[in-house]
């Protein structure tokens, strides 16, 4: 997930940025993410605090899942629906597929794909799958190490303005990360900043964990996180809305992420998914 997902980074580089020191000495967001969706780019640390958080939120690989899912449905809609050419994925986090660029590629070859995040393990990982893509998608497609903390600088990162033209509609995607923002990091104005560099016309994507579900669980749940890289800041439904700003919502709104537009009915039985997901378009 640029981003709080990350070690932390001083924005540089891009693609070929030279790699920094990886820090395993704390869990990381992004890579026990990588490990709730059963991946293998993660460490014992890791490993460690994703039990420990499946011990207190046992339905954690459920939500992981239906947040991704939630991610390839919204990336279907602002491609193919509303007709968005231009992708800027801030704190992408480790590579899964299908990926954004391949979601987006399948509906538009065409498409530009850029990847964010300040962890150098996955700005390498992007690189590196990049690197083994075919031309279509290696062509539009380009992976940044910059942190959303710092939006100017992610916004100004030339690899950025190489790839995107903020004076045609973009999709900003913001899926699970914006939670791994402080209040003292003021989150409102970090996504502000960004939206605010979008042209009518524009898409945001976001996502974001939420105590509302399992509110006799969120203290203990968040707490699994108070010695990772970054927080877990669950938020309620009021405070996620307040991130899109004066965007307008699609429907059905902003809903728990199962709930957007699914494919297929809900599995019987699923547990409450904590996670809140949306997409919005700026108007004129």
């Amino acid at each position: 997930m640029t981003s709080p997902r990350g070690d932390g980074s001083d924005g540089s580089g891009g693609s070929d940025a030279r790699p920094l020191a990886i820090d395993t000495s704390k869990p990381h967001p992004a890579r026990m993410y990588d490990y709730f969706l059963g991946g293998k780019d993660n460490y014992e640390v890791d490993r460690e605090a994703a039990e420990q958080f499946i011990k207190v939120a046992p339905e954690v690989r459920d939500g992981v899942r239906a947040n991704r899912r939630f991610m390839h449905r919204a990336v279907r809609h602002v491609v193919a629906e509303g007709g968005i050419r231009q992708i800027l994925d801030v704190g992408t986090g480790l590579p899964t597929e299908p990926n954004v660029h391949q979601i987006a590629h399948a509906i538009a070859p065409g498409t530009r794909v850029v990847y964010v995040d300040n962890d150098p393990i996955v700005s390498a990982h992007a690189a590196a799958l990049m690197d083994s893509a075919d031309g279509t998608d290696s062509a539009h497609t380009s992976v940044v190490l910059a942190d959303l903390r710092d939006p100017r600088a992610l916004l100004d990162h030339p690899e950025v303005r190489k790839a995107i033209d903020f004076d045609r509609p973009v999709a900003l995607l913001l899926v699970a990360v914006v939670h791994f923002l402080s209040d003292a990091e003021d989150p409102d104005a970090i996504v502000a900043t960004l939206r605010d560099a979008l042209p009518t016309g524009s898409y945001l994507v976001l996502s974001h964990a939420t105590g509302d579900i399992h509110e006799d669980r969120r203290e203990d749940a968040a707490s699994v996180y108070n010695k990772a890289t970054a927080t877990l800041n669950l938020r309620p439904h009021d405070r996620v809305l307040d991130f899109f700003g004066d965007f307008t919502l699609v429907a059905p709104g902003l809903v728990p992420v199962p709930d957007w537009r699914p494919d297929e009915p809900p599995e019987r039985d699923a547990p409450p998914i904590g996670i809140y997901g949306g997409v919005a378009r700026k108007n004129g």
